[in-house]
């Protein structure tokens, strides 16, 4: 019980028997205590429930009510550091308000309802990639990021455009870059009965023992379609085939030589003859050797006729090689044919150069135009099966082959000496 009440304006006070401590609460109107462990702080008038309402009334927890306020026992000096380091109960303020009213709900519903946890003021905030967010958002915000969505799509596929527009320029440059300054001697969709340019002899010859009758005075180069039939072309390229496919370089140009039995393999060359010894005979045949007889003959008629001299006074010499090109990186300088030469240089026993292709370009491969080169613009010859492309051996005819790109490219080189002595036979089978 009560030892004693003071009235005093607006807050009673009680002292608990024994002279304990002092506990200060507030009453509504009518002097009515509030629920134990609850203290209230009120603005205004109205009445809810028996206590004012519609009004902002703040609930908090407050010290036990009169009737539980006992003397405190005595605690030692442990006990009360222990209480004053445990952590405070948080205060919960109340916002249920009176069904209909607006007003703070106090009194037993208020004991039904426990401890009130803190609330936020508003809706709490939803994910930013939720889609209730999105419904929050205001029209207008949404108005304004539809035109950025279409433009940040068309800038996103011009860049896209952009980029593949130059990769494909850069890709057609690199392909068709040869072709800059160049004029096309024969295309390859030409059937040529024969076209030849005349140019004027170097003196490369001069330092090199003349026979009269044969050595060059009169160069140039020319074109031929109708030496070899597109079917002798094909049957030949069989032997090349056939042969290559028994070694190959590890770069992209493979040679292959029936004369003096070089065979490419790997970084090196090895002897055909020698490395497969009679196994060569299961390879190739009689009737492959006389074919690759007959169309040197037919070639050297050929270059004979177009520079004017006798075909008896040519002679073949080394070295006459099949050649297998494709795109294959290079990994010795055997298979760096891309590099322009002069025959005559590299080889002195050269006097006439002929190449007889076996495979289409554009067709069977890409890159690999022969190109002759002078001042002021390059010619090409577009290589075709059956194609026979002819020249003098000096440095009026410089020359190159471009870099195959893809495919394979096939072709047989033969080449004419007039010297005699430097000649070599026809393969036999033997």
């Amino acid at each position: 019980m009560l030892s004693g009440v003071a009235r005093t304006p607006g807050r009673w006070r009680a002292k608990a028997p024994g002279g304990g401590a002092r506990t200060r609460f507030r009453l509504g109107l009518g002097a009515r205590p509030f629920p134990s462990g609850v203290e209230e702080r009120r603005t205004a008038g109205g009445v809810c429930g028996g206590v004012r309402c519609g009004v902002r009334t703040q609930v908090r927890r407050a010290r036990p009510a009169i009737a539980r306020v006992w003397p405190r026992s005595p605690e030692s000096t442990a006990e009360r550091v222990v209480r004053r380091l445990r952590p405070r109960q948080p205060r919960a303020t109340s916002r249920e308000t009176c069904r209909g009213s607006g007003a703070p709900v106090f009194g037993p519903a208020l004991r039904r309802a426990g401890p009130m946890a803190p609330q936020r003021r508003g809706a709490p905030k939803a994910h930013e990639g939720s889609g209730a967010a999105e419904r929050r958002r205001p029209s207008s915000v949404k108005g304004t990021r539809a035109p950025r969505e279409v433009w940040s799509k068309w800038l996103r596929a011009a860049v896209l455009g952009t980029c593949a527009t130059l990769a494909a320029l850069l890709l057609w440059g690199s392909l068709r870059g040869d072709e800059v300054g160049t004029e096309v001697l024969a295309h390859r969709s030409e059937v040529l009965s024969g076209r030849f340019m005349e140019v004027p002899c170097s003196e490369d010859y001069n330092s090199h023992r003349r026979f009269e009758g044969c050595s060059p005075t009169r160069c140039g180069r020319g074109v031929s379609d109708t030496v070899i039939t597109r079917d002798e072309a094909l049957r030949i390229r069989s032997i090349a085939e056939k042969g290559l496919a028994l070694g190959g370089s590890g770069g992209g140009a493979s040679i292959l030589d029936l004369h003096s039995g070089a065979l490419s393999a790997g970084k090196h060359f090895v002897n055909l003859y020698r490395y497969f010894g009679d196994k060569i005979e299961n390879i190739f045949s009689e009737e492959d050797f006389q074919l690759y007889r007959d169309v040197r003959q037919k070639v050297q008629l050929a270059v004979a006729r177009a520079f004017g001299i006798s075909a008896s006074a040519l002679h073949l010499t080394k070295p006459t090689f099949f050649s297998r090109i494709n795109s294959t990186a290079a990994r010795t300088a055997h298979d760096e044919y891309w590099h322009a030469h002069v025959d005559k240089a590299t080889y002195g026993s050269f006097d006439y150069t002929s190449l007889l292709y076996l495979s289409d370009y554009l067709e069977d491969f890409g890159g690999g135009r022969f190109v002759f080169m002078e001042e002021g613009a390059n010619r090409t010859v577009e290589p075709r099966a059956g194609r026979v492309s002819f020249f003098t051996s000096g440095s009026e005819n410089l020359h190159r082959v471009e870099k195959v790109r893809w495919g394979t490219r096939y072709a047989i080189t033969i080449a004419f000496t007039c010297n005699p002595d430097q000649g070599i036979a026809d393969p036999a089978f033997t």
